[in-house]
């Protein structure tokens, strides 16, 4: 879909220079909008601020939304907060902080100005899902005292607090869950499995593949995820969600790390390590109410939206030099790099997995294994789905961001 119009408004946007934030301004400038990103660069990357410093009616302020602020606006999108688990985990206090805290002072904010303001919620409010898909109405099953909790207590609260301002104060709300979400102006090393996946085969490094490979999550491109966003803060005022933004065409995690080695050409092979602690089994979107409300529907396929990708994190590599697929529409080009039309070295399962899902068995035999941690668990369905045995042992991938989380 294309994004609603709107036009001439002078734009809040916290977190305006992380990976959303970037795709959303652009998009909100393009409009002819003044937009002021505010962000205090914990994630947010002063690349990002240099490239939209390009755009007129653009300006940034260093701020933390922890803190009060005082100024003008029309509309607020709340973004702030950091997303990645290596990131939030990171320091929990301050990102339960974030969500709370900034959540309070940014309502606020809108209540003075009498702004129409939106919160970025996350697929993590519904803990590691009982039902399947998620609708909103659905409740979740979350820890509330597990490491990921600053996280998905953080978000839920501050839905909470959303509802209560509009409820006691009038203000106008919007509420968003943002579900797995992937694109250009991701920072490379943010610790999420797209993000880990490409680096690492980039590379040529073993992509580290955290419990079996089977577990599920649907990956929405940024360009309709953001689209989404913008469709929900222009909607009529009586529909302030909760609402579901994410792609609910489902994969699981072999499914991902077989495409993005094949679209990379690369020679990498998988290390599998023991599940981190509440990290879901599935995760997909009922987008429903979505497309009930906004029109809105997902519209680049995982492989398409790969394609768009794979160049921005090849660019960020000091060298390259593995041949890539190009993009069936246009190839690929741009930056530093060139991508030649090579035939990958793994072999390819399917043309498009968008509509016909491969089996876990079936990828399994396709992926080089590395190596399979001798946790017995995973050993055991590990070592029943390889077509020969595989002796166990440890291996050692360095650097603690490449830890493959699958967050959104």
């Amino acid at each position: 879909m294309k994004s609603p119009l709107i036009t001439n408004k002078k734009i809040l946007v916290a977190g305006g220079v992380g990976f959303l934030g970037t795709t959303l301004c652009k998009k909100l400038l393009a409009m002819n909008n003044e937009v002021i990103a505010l962000d205090n660069l914990y994630t947010g990357r002063q690349d990002n601020v240099t490239l939209l410093q390009n755009y007129p009616g653009f300006s940034f302020i260093n701020h933390d939304i922890i803190e009060p602020i005082d100024m003008s606006a029309d509309l607020i999108f709340n973004l702030a907060c950091p997303a990645s688990p290596p990131h939030y985990q990171r320091d929990p206090i301050f990102t339960t902080k974030t969500s709370v805290l900034g959540s309070l002072n940014l309502l606020e904010l809108a209540r003075k100005n009498n702004a129409r303001i939106l919160q970025a919620s996350t697929s993590e409010v519904y803990g590691d899902p009982e039902q399947h898909p998620q609708p909103e109405n659905y409740r979740g099953s979350v820890n509330p005292i597990g490491i990921r909790a600053c996280y998905d207590e953080g978000k839920r609260c501050a839905e909470s607090l959303f509802f209560d301002y509009n409820r006691m104060h009038g203000v106008a709300i919007k509420v968003v869950r943002i579900f797995n979400t992937y694109g250009p102006h991701m920072d490379p090393q943010d610790g999420r499995v797209v993000s880990n996946f490409i680096m690492q085969a980039l590379n040529n490094k073993p992509l580290t593949m955290y419990g079996t490979g089977a577990q599920t999550r649907s990956f929405c491109f940024v360009d309709d995820l953001v689209d989404g966003i913008i469709a929900m803060m222009a909607s009529p005022q009586a529909f302030t969600g909760p609402v579901n933004l994410g792609n609910p065409t489902e994969f699981n995690l072999l499914e991902l790390a077989q495409m993005i080695i094949e679209l990379t050409g690369s020679t990498s092979n998988l290390v599998f390590l023991p599940l981190p602690q509440d990290d879901p089994q599935q995760r997909k979107p009922d987008i429903s109410l979505a497309q009930e409300k906004l029109g809105w529907v997902p519209r680049v396929a995982l492989r398409e939206g790969l394609e768009k990708t794979i160049p921005y994190f090849a660019r960020s590599l000091d060298t390259f030099s593995p041949t890539l697929r190009p993009s069936t529409s246009s190839g690929w080009a741009g930056g530093k790099h060139s991508y030649l039309g090579v035939e990958p070295s793994v072999p390819s399962l399917a043309k498009e997995t968008q509509n016909k899902p491969i089996e876990h068995k079936e990828i399994q035999k396709n992926l080089s294994i590395l190596s399979v941690h001798p946790d017995s668990s995973i050993n055991s369905e590990l070592k029943a789905n390889l077509p020969c045995p595989a002796k166990p042992r440890r291996s050692r991938v360095e650097g603690s961001n490449e830890r493959a989380q699958q967050d959104e």
